[in-house]
């Protein structure tokens, strides 16, 4: 694996006021960056138009993406844009009214797409033309008892503080999943199943071989038996640095090279006024490490590189994918 895709956003500067999450960055991008040579070349630079955000300072990023084959699916916070590679040519656009703080997209198995609509605590299922098919609450709650049909959430600059915090939709054995935070669990949509990651609150589920792999965010990476959906093993990549007093960062985004090096990826945490969100920092570590990617060695337990991303233009990092072919 020498180049991959690095999806993320731009963080804003602003020096006259501290930002939350919702309003840190106004640029999304897509880099693909040599891993050797730790050069990028930028793909896609984009800002969702007036109509899809909040009035004010929002958030502009790209946040978790899926790869099949030559087409990306991105999304931004109130967006679904689908990329044909290698050229980046949108081929395709979606934005709904529901759509708000959107953490991921993926195709299903039926010419559909799930999108995992965070600030709402739903998981919904969409046609290419943005026809809404079905809709799962992360709770098994009414979601409409809580929130309005009659409100562009799109306009919302945010409705945290979430109750389960869905962020990840995966396919496992033609069944659809979703990611928790809260709950620190995975759990199945169609069916009745449930992967108990709880060590921390996670991201991602990527499939790769016969395991499925999760971050969380205090800086685990979780490998999850496809079949049994028990974990295999939990990897504490803090322990794989020997600088006791850093905060390695926001850890999401993973891309394994094989089933002994892994990407993983890190986000400077900043400053929030939901501490409950951070209160995984260990007591005593007080340096803060800037956006960055780590190539671990699970098998000896280093890690063995490390990319700064912020001199790239990515701040805040969600997605590692496979880069192939010409740029």
């Amino acid at each position: 694996m020498r180049e991959i895709y690095v999806v993320g956003g731009q963080v804003r500067q602003n020096v006259f006021r501290k930002l939350e999450e919702w309003q840190s960055c106004d640029l999304g991008r897509i880099i693909r960056l040599a891993l050797e040579a730790k050069k990028s070349t930028s793909c896609v630079e984009y800002v969702s138009p007036a109509e899809a955000c909040p009035d004010g300072t929002s958030a502009i990023l790209f946040k978790s993406a899926y790869l099949d084959g030559n087409t990306l699916y991105a999304c931004t916070s109130t967006e679904v844009l689908i990329y044909e590679l290698p050229d980046f040519r949108r081929t395709g656009y979606i934005s709904l009214p529901c759509f708000n703080d959107v953490h991921h997209v993926c195709p299903t198995g039926r010419g559909t797409l799930a999108v995992a609509v965070t600030g709402l605590d739903l998981v919904v299922e969409v046609t290419m033309a943005g026809d809404l098919v079905r809709e799962w609450n992360a709770l098994g709650e009414d979601t409409w008892a809580r929130f309005s049909r009659e409100i562009d959430y799109r306009k919302v600059a945010t409705t945290k503080p979430h109750r389960s915090h869905p962020n990840h939709v995966f396919q496992l054995e033609g069944e659809l999943w979703v990611t928790r935070l809260y709950q620190k669990d995975a759990i199945c949509l169609t069916r009745e199943a449930r992967i108990d990651i709880g060590v921390e609150k996670p991201h991602d589920g990527y499939l790769f071989q016969d395991a499925v792999y999760f971050t969380t965010v205090d800086g685990r990476v979780v490998v999850v038996d496809q079949k049994s959906l028990k974990v295999r093993i939990a990897f504490d990549l803090n322990q794989m640095h020997p600088e006791p007093r850093q905060v390695l960062g926001w850890c999401r985004g993973l891309l394994p090279v094989d089933e002994r090096f892994i990407w993983v990826g890190f986000t400077r945490v900043r400053p929030t006024k939901f501490v409950e969100n951070v209160t995984w920092i260990r007591k005593g570590k007080s340096q803060r490490k800037a956006s960055h990617l780590g190539l671990y060695d699970l098998k000896r337990g280093e890690c063995v590189d490390e990319i700064a991303l912020e001199p790239h233009g990515i701040g805040v990092v969600f997605s590692l994918l496979p880069a192939s072919g010409k740029s």
